[in-house]
């Protein structure tokens, strides 16, 4: 699985850092960073819902 992040749309609003801190950080300079961008299975369940979770639509997967 790969995270696509479309920068255009994301207006680094946290939720998906809410959803799966593991792959998703805001920093100080409000700004999302993908820490993993092809998290393990183990994880899917939370980049799913970081997905769905995400007002901007900005967050999809790949695999």
């Amino acid at each position: 699985m790969r995270v696509i992040v479309d920068w255009e749309l994301c207006e680094s609003n946290a939720l998906c850092m809410a959803a799966a801190p593991e792959v998703f950080e805001v920093r100080d300079d409000d700004r999302l960073y993908v820490l993993v961008e092809e998290p393990g299975e183990e994880l899917r369940s939370k980049v799913e819902l970081a997905v769905r979770s995400c007002p901007m639509t900005a967050l999809s997967i790949a695999g």
